[in-house]
Formats: structure tokens, sequence, C-alpha cells
């Protein structure tokens, strides 16, 4: 790995040198390591770019990571994961991508990942999203995901977009079975000319299945952002999409939120909330010793905790 991969590795996935388990790391559309573990194996793709990962059941408490860098211009990444979990088993999944570019031309990495949660599983999923390097250079990445999950199963998305990427869509699909749960929280940070979309779409299948989307964000400069979110009910459910964003400068926010009940006894709820700090919580702050400035950024941070 070069000295920008160890550099990112460490702000999305917390890399301290090594990483214990399973692990695949991806620097400029090649494999600089893989590693499985007796319970998780990883292997590649014999028809594309990608990998693939076998969690055995009842697998508890290991983790998995596999990370993505693209360390300059002129990288257009493109990989395809795909997750098997076992019934029963306990993991968590520690992705990330950091996307560098030095001088003009576009550095983009599109990560598709599918999720085949067994019954009985449990799955935590962590990805945070990071740009940096010249102003001059486009920074890209547009992750998709595609989950479906089995009977009684349970899927927790944790994603992060640091800042730095001039442009992402992230696209997020869901199958959900029979008394499984999906749980998303999304954070994300824009500002400059950058541009966020996110476009959730879930299918509450399973009788008793739920589903609990929670986005948050923070449009800053001249920065635009897109939230959608479509939750089905097919059958008795409850199924919930939360949108809260906070201007600042110039930044533009669009939530469209929907529901779709096609049956009697699918309970959905959205909800969404978006303008600029308060006055009295900067003043507040500022009473305490802080700028304005330092206020503000205080208030961010705390927001998208």
């Amino acid at each position: 790995m070069n000295k920008i991969t160890e550099e990112l590795l460490e702000q999305v996935s917390d890399y301290k040198g090594e990483f214990k388990g399973a692990y695949n790391i991806r620097e400029n559309g090649q494999c600089v390591g893989r590693q499985s573990s007796k319970n998780i194996r990883i292997e590649p793709k014999k028809d594309k770019s990608g990998i693939d990962i076998h969690i055995a059941p009842n697998t508890k408490g290991e983790r998995v990571y596999i990370p993505a860098c693209v360390t300059h211009s002129n990288v257009s990444d493109l990989v395809y994961n795909d997750f098997f979990v076992g019934e029963g088993a306990d993991v968590t999944i520690v992705a990330g991508c950091g996307v560098h570019a030095d001088n003009e031309g576009e550095a983009k990495h599109n990560g598709i990942h599918r999720f085949f949660v067994g019954k009985g599983a449990r799955v935590v999923y962590q990805e945070k999203h990071l740009g940096t390097g010249a102003k001059t250079a486009f920074k890209r990445i547009d992750p998709v995901t595609d989950a479906v999950l089995e009977d009684n199963s349970y899927l927790e998305m944790d994603t992060v977009q640091l800042g730095g990427v001039d442009s992402t869509l992230r696209q997020t699909r869901a199958k959900v079975g029979s008394g499984a749960k999906l749980i998303v929280r999304e954070r994300i940070m824009t500002d400059g000319e950058e541009k966020a979309e996110t476009d959730f779409k879930v299918e509450m299948n399973g009788e008793d299945s739920a589903v609990d989307l929670v986005s948050r964000s923070v449009a800053k400069g001249h920065s635009c952002q897109q939230f959608k979110s479509e939750i089905i009910g097919n059958n008795r459910c409850t199924g919930h999409s939360e949108c809260d964003a906070i201007l600042v400068d110039n930044g533009r926010v669009n939530a469209a939120p929907a529901l779709e009940a096609a049956h009697l006894d699918a309970a959905l709820i959205h909800e969404a909330a978006i303008g600029k700090i308060a006055g009295e919580q900067i003043i507040k702050l500022c009473t305490l010793g802080l700028t304005e400035e330092e206020a503000q950024e205080r208030i961010i941070s705390g927001f998208l905790k």
C-alpha cells in the first residue's frame, strides 16, 4: 500500500497498521491485501471485479474489513462485493472508501454491494466516505447497496460522508422478510459546489417486518443535496423514514419521502425537517466563550453524531 492509502484507511476504517481477522484491501482497482478467517471466507470473483464474502452460520463477534481507496486522478474503480451471511451469525462489516486526487481529472469509486442475510442473522455494516486532495480534481463516490433480509434477521447500516466528495449518488434497495428489521443511519456533509443524492427503496414483504431510515445532513457553501425515500408495506409491518437537514450559507436540500401501504395493517410514517441553525443556540454557546463560527461547528458536530 502507498502512504495515501494508509492515511485514508485510518480515517474511513479505523486502520491502525493492521486489520485483525478477515479483510480485503482495495487500492486503485487492485487487491493489495486479503485474509480469510476460520469462519469468514473471502474469495475473488471469477467473472468480474470484486469478491464474495461467505460468513459461516452462527459466527459470533467477528469483524470483516473491506475498504477501498483511490489515490490519484483518472482512476475509475468499479467493484462488485457480495455478502452471504449464514443463519444465526452476528458480525460487523467495516467498509469505507477514500478517494484522493492531486491534480486535474476525476477520481471515482463505485462499490456495488449485495447482502444476503440468513434467518436469525444479525449484521452491523459501517461505511465512511471521504474525499481529499486538490480542489481542482473531481472526487466521486457512487455506492449501491442491495439487501435481502430473511426471516427474523437484522441489518443495521451506519453510513457517513465525512466531506470532500464532489458528487455522490447513494442508492439502497432492500427486501425485508417476516420478523426482520432494517435500520439505516445516514450522515452527510457537503460544502462548496458539492452534490449528494440519496435514494432509498425498501419493500416490507414479510409479516411483522420493520424498517427505520434516518438521514441527517448539513449543506454548506453552495452545495446541493437531495433525499428520496420510498417505503412499501406489502404486509403487516412498521416503517419510518426521517430526513433532518441543516442549511448553512447558500446550501440547498430537497426531501421527497414517499410511503405506499399495500396492506391493511401496514403502519408507515415519514418526517422531514429542513432549516438553519436556531439563533438562540448560537447565542447560548457564544455566552460560554465560543466565537460564532466555533458555536456553529459545535452544533453541526453534535447534529451529525
